[in-house]
């Protein structure tokens, strides 16, 4: 493309300061400064003009002719090379592009032996390919234990289940035969096996922490002395979309340096692979990134730019995999708020290398790192509750587990073979791209014969919670439609029957909230009923005696009693767990019972709250509207009164006709309803206060919610917090189009085309005379994604606006230089500067 400006800088009067302001956002001194302008003047002819010593200047950076219609092109690697100083970059870069990534193993990954259809899934069709595992023999004689454990479990969750709704039968007034009764009898039946399964998860936990752990624990099978060999190289990757910049790359640095501790660093790779949309997140990125490798070196974290932004997740883990798969023989997958420590990373290492067979290893994360009150109270519940429910999924899954998709390991070469995603066919909320990935890869991974495992006692895995109850519920929209997707892969050929069984519950999950509704409502009904109307004592045809009514208010609060004691026995057996030695760090004993309270009560006063919302999460993915799927936010962000109105209003109004609904009916049964319908009431200031960072910091002094990461925060934490607390401020577009060091990388990156079609090109000219004409504020976000995507034109647009009266407003932020002085182990660029 020729973007020739000669004509019109001779009309253009120029301010005969934009060289020194150019030299100023260079940051150039003393020596430095005085050498350039040295060399400028000789390149310039005597009585120049402003724009000739404007081309003068980046020819002298550059230390060779420039482009007068673009002169800044010709010094963007110059420019890099000065932005990474004091610290080398390597030499030469490849075509004048950043290491950004290493040289690429491509290999093929697409899905085989998907869904076809509905029908062809019904019918079993014979033409489809028989799956055949490929994993080696297994080393590990469990699957006869695993079966004995899950029938026990399935037999403890009938058998209750069976007692608990012949007493409900019992309960009701006609002893479950009026029509209105047979639908509740069955709603409960669902409703106490699905807590009935949590209660034994729970008490299975108890006994494996009790009792010091399980001899089946894949943990166990490895010497944490045991070296890594060579070849066993691992990428550490963290998928990224629109996220807080300085807080990932906080924690990529955190990790990092933690991993570099354990005198294995050679064998580790990062990648901050990144789907950001946002052209200021984008641009911020990339500062971040040069900024870390500045520091640290290049060579060890990488940074990738997705413009093809399909799948979301699963689809950046596939393009990395399609990228440099063959490179690794493991990749251990991250979240942006997710923090691991080099023991750890390295341990999980070991356990892969002891057990080939081993497909996927999951990590139990704990949470840290919020201050609001709601988020401490989650943290503590996750914190103490978490690790009795993990040991009890290992005990009854084994090597048939869950992967959660962040904080595992997982061996690239079966995973590049098997779990690949296609798309669910037909049309409407559940067909498409798969949103809950995580369980399907972990099913493929099984259906192979690799097997996938909860590491459940490893620690140094962290991650963050939602900071409100808002921001919960907009994470459990998401996961609401992928898990309602996945029911649909329940009937998948090959799969082991403990994933059909992961699908399932994922299902249930949510479900159980509508489900739980419609309980309440039937019964509700049940009780207008019997108010409004007149007791019918022959129920059946041809009933010789008459079938009275019977209200046993005694044996349902007998009921009410057992169903608290499923939910809430778990949690005191947690909090004697915790106690075990560790009740210090939860503020001691007092403070970890007051906890344990406050979180009971919180819990029971937000479930009301969240069963409506999952009701409607429900009801909107099966009817077709659309979802909107936007990351979680990473910092401790407050509940205002709107939002809190907007998102409760309706559950608010709800709770008082309920509640007037029944004391219409009969006043003595509001004691059964306010625990529900009170709840509804108060959502609006409870979603308000329990979002509050001063209440939390309040709770915190007071011993409330306190958990050992706040205590003794592990180091990486810590680092993770320091740095983001000294990160400079995100860069933007803005930056891009007149820093010049920000330009320059931006013009340097990878995924920067270099050769476009002359159509484009064209098309590219005058969106950049546009950008320079009518302003950067004018340009839409697809256009600003076009011109970083184009170094031409964005050095060229660069170039046109510093020698335009605009110019004089932009005040480049100050660049801070590291004060290290040792030796990175790379190669300095040749500077011209």
């Amino acid at each position: 493309m020729e973007l020739s400006i000669t004509a019109e800088l001779n009309r253009r009067e120029l301010r005969t300061d934009v060289i020194e302001r150019y030299l100023d956002a260079l940051g150039l001194t003393g020596v430095a400064r005085a050498a350039l302008v040295a060399r400028m003047r000789a390149r310039a002819q005597d009585g120049a003009d402003a724009p000739a010593l404007f081309v003068a200047l980046h020819a002298a950076i550059a230390d060779e002719d420039a482009d007068s219609g673009n002169p800044s092109h010709a010094s963007v690697v110059a420019r890099v090379a000065l932005a990474g100083e004091p610290h080398v970059l390597p030499d030469p870069p490849a075509k004048g592009r950043l290491p950004a990534a290493p040289p690429l193993a491509r290999t093929s990954m697409a899905p085989l032996h998907w869904l076809r259809s509905w029908r062809a899934r019904w019918r079993r069709s014979r033409d489809e390919r028989r799956f055949v595992p490929d994993s080696p023999v297994e080393r590990q004689d469990w699957r006869r234990v695993g079966l004995l454990r899950r029938t026990l479990l399935l037999t403890l969750i009938i058998g209750q289940t069976y007692i608990a709704t012949d007493l409900m039968q019992a309960i009701l007034p006609y002893h479950g035969r009026q029509p209105l009764e047979i639908p509740i009898l069955i709603l409960f039946a669902i409703l106490f096996g699905w807590i009935s399964a949590g209660f034994w998860t729970a008490l299975a936990g108890y006994l494996l922490l009790g009792n010091g752990g399980d001899r089946w624990a894949i943990s166990a099978t490895a010497s944490d002395e045991a070296p890594i060999p060579p070849d066993a190289r691992t990428a550490i990757i963290m998928p990224i979309a629109n996220e807080d910049v300085a807080g990932v790359f906080a924690r990529v640095r955190a990790t990092f340096e933690s991993v570099v501790r354990t005198g294995c660093a050679e064998r580790f790779d990062f990648f901050v692979l990144s789907d950001s949309a946002n052209p200021d997140t984008r641009v911020a990125e990339v500062n971040a990134w040069f900024e870390l490798c500045r520091e640290i070196g290049f060579g060890h974290i990488f940074y990738r730019w997705r413009p093809n932004r399909i799948k979301r997740k699963s689809g950046n883990v596939a393009d990395f995999c399609r990228r440099w798969g063959r490179r690794y023989r493991y990749m251990i997958v991250l979240d942006a708020d997710s923090v691991m420590t080099g023991a750890c990373i390295t341990r999980l290492v070991q356990i892969a290398e002891a057990n080939p067979d081993v497909g996927i290893l999951q990590t139990a994360p704990k949470a840290t790192g919020r201050d609001t009150l709601y988020g401490r109270a989650q943290q503590f519940a996750t914190r103490v509750y978490g690790p009795l429910f993990t040991a009890g999924l290992h005990f009854w899954q084994l090597g048939e587990s869950h992967y959660w998709g962040h904080n595992a390991i997982i061996r690239i070469a079966p995973f590049i073979r098997h779990c690949s995603l296609g798309r669910l066919p037909g049309t409407g909320n559940l067909s498409g791209e798969i949103l809950s990935h995580d369980f399907v890869e972990a099913a493929l991974m099984r259906r192979a014969g690799w097997k996938v495992w909860i590491v459940f006692d490893l620690p140094g895995s962290y991650e963050e919670m939602p900071p409100n109850l808002i921001d919960e519920l907009k994470r459990d929209y998401r996961w609401c439609q992928g898990n309602l997707m996945n029911v649909r892969l329940a009937l998948m050929k090959g799969l082991h029957p403990a994933h059909r069984v992961v699908f399932i519950t994922g299902v249930m999950a949510y479900l159980s909230a509508p489900l739980w509704f419609l309980f309440l409502a039937l019964a509700t009904a049940l009780l207008a009923l019997h108010t409004l109307m007149v007791p019918d004592y022959f129920t059946e045809p041809y009933q010789l005696f008459p079938l009275w009514p019977e209200w046993r208010p005694d044996w349902a609060l007998q009921l009410v009693g057992a169903t608290a004691f499923l939910l809430f026995v778990p949690k005191v057996l947690a909090t004697l767990l915790a106690m075990r030695g560790h009740a210090r760090g939860y503020g001691g004993p007092r403070a970890l019972w007051a906890s344990l309270l406050f979180e009971m009560l919180l819990s029971m006063l937000l479930a009301p709250i969240r069963m409506l919302f999952h009701t409607r999460f429900v009801l909107r993915a099966l009817t077709g509207l659309r979802l909107t799927w936007r990351s979680p936010p990473r910092d401790d962000a407050e509940t205002t009164w709107s939002q809190a109105t907007r998102n409760h209003g309706l559950q608010t109004l709800i709770g008082f006709v309920w509640t007037a609904f029944v004391a219409w009916l009969n006043p003595l049964f509001l004691g059964w309803v306010l625990p529900v319908a009170g709840a509804l009431i108060v959502s609006i200031p409870l979603s308000v206060y329990t979002s509050r960072v001063a209440l939390g910091q309040r709770a915190r002094r007071a011993g409330v919610f306190v958990i050992p990461e706040e205590i003794h925060p592990p180091r990486e934490i810590r680092a993770a917090r320091r740095y983001r607390r000294i990160a400079d401020p995100p860069r933007t577009f803005i930056d891009a189009a007149f820093d010049p060091y920000i330009n320059a990388l931006m013009c340097a990156m990878p995924n920067s085309r270099r050769h476009l079609p002359d159509a484009i090109r064209r098309e590219r000219a005058l969106l950049a005379q546009d950008a320079v004409t009518r302003g950067l504020v004018a340009l839409t976000t697809e256009q600003k994604a076009r011109l970083l995507g184009d170094p031409w034109t964005l050095s060229w647009v660069h170039s046109q606006l510093w020698q335009s009266d605009v110019a004089g407003a932009y005040v480049p932020i100050a660049r801070e230089r590291p004060t290290r002085t040792e030796d990175n182990g790379g190669i300095r660029l040749p500077a011209a500067a």
